[in-house]
């Protein structure tokens, strides 16, 4: 019985993360629109878009986090460093250059090419996690769709021919950055809760920020920027949906299911910028775009259900395991006094840790 609420514990955990990968997706698919609009229209840099937004989801997470404020040693402080700027200030900033250089279709496909570099990663650096030829056709099959999202902004925007290749490799940059964070994140998650994290990948992604906020050569008035509701609004939007809700919502995603398979939900996101700019600003939605949508759901599945199936294959055909018989208990009975103060090395189980390492939440 305990281990049926157990296996139901572990399900539903699984089924939660899933669905916070697919809001968190959702919101940063929402948010290319969003941040276009208030450089567009709020007169913005891209350096100031992203510090405006971040300045004002860390008010609002310290709030929540406050209590703690440094990690146990200064090997994880910088560790949150690289995720500062990993996902905060190198990474924004370039997609935001990126927006104001290229289509914004384009920058969401090309920053949603991060679960392809995190195989890569992961199978160079975790042994453990390494993806299986399931995980691999499945993300092949993805990107296929994104490939036809993208092509429907060629077909449906008059802007098409004004793509700078400077914008298109700034927005691939992110994809290398996020895959990155999703792998500091597999370390960190073990030891931080996820909130933690996400308010001290904040902090470091505003201060690594400032430095390129000096180089700009003009600064917009914060009354100025914040006085106009429509530039607020999506600054607010912003910073709780796009930043406290999906950056929380990924990291336990991560714990739960995986870099790899987390990473392969960023291919939701062109389709939903692609429905987002399609409702604000009236683009088409041609039969290219459903195609890519198609495609992008059956990839997800596919890579599932084709790693599943090899798995199961593996389980079958491993031969049975027939552990050899204890020695301790060929030792006859009469001898045993003789043998209790020696233990040898073969008897020892040392394939595991005495303990797991546990996580630490905010005190």
């Amino acid at each position: 019985m305990n281990s049926l609420k157990t296996a139901m514990h572990n399900a539903g955990g699984l089924v939660m993360a899933h669905l916070g990968a697919m809001i968190a997706v959702v919101f940063w698919g929402l948010s290319f629109v969003s941040t276009s609009y208030i450089m567009d229209n709020g007169g913005l840099t891209p350096t100031e878009a992203y510090v405006y937004r971040f300045i004002i989801a860390y008010a609002l997470v310290v709030c929540i986090s406050h209590k703690r404020l440094m990690c146990n040693n200064w090997q994880d402080e910088g560790l949150m460093l690289l995720c500062g700027m990993s996902a905060g200030s190198i990474y924004f900033i370039a997609e935001n250059t990126a927006l104001k250089m290229t289509l914004t279709t384009n920058v969401s496909l090309l920053s949603s090419t991060s679960p392809l570099v995190t195989v890569l990663l992961v199978g160079l650096i975790y042994k453990s996690e390494r993806p299986g030829r399931g995980i691999i056709i499945g993300s092949l099959v993805a990107f296929a769709g994104v490939v036809f999202v993208i092509f429907n902004s060629f077909l449906g925007s008059a802007m098409s021919l004004k793509i700078s290749p400077l914008g298109d490799l700034l927005a691939l940059s992110t994809s290398v950055c996020w895959a990155l964070y999703s792998l500091i994140l597999k370390r960190l998650n073990v030891v931080y809760d996820a909130m933690f994290i996400t308010r001290k990948t904040f902090f470091y992604g505003i201060i690594t920020a400032l430095p390129f906020l000096a180089l700009e050569p003009s600064l917009e008035s914060p009354l100025e920027v914040l006085s106009n509701r429509w530039v607020l609004g999506n600054l607010v939007f912003l910073a709780l949906g796009a930043s406290i809700i999906s950056f929380f919502l990924w990291a336990r995603t991560i714990d739960k299911v995986g870099a790899v398979k987390a990473n392969n939900y960023m291919y939701l996101q062109p389709v939903v910028t692609l429905v987002a700019s399609a409702i604000i600003f009236h683009d088409p939605i041609t039969v290219l775009g459903i195609t890519g949508f198609v495609l992008i759901l059956f990839g997800l599945w596919l890579g599932d259900y084709l790693q599943a199936r090899i798995a199961a294959k593996r389980a079958m055909a491993a031969p049975a395991h027939n552990p050899a018989p204890d020695r301790k208990e060929a030792i006859d009975r009469k001898d045993i006094s003789a043998h209790k103060d020696t233990i040898a090395l073969e008897d020892l189980d040392v394939s595991k840790p005495l303990r797991e390492p546990q996580r630490q939440k905010e005190m």
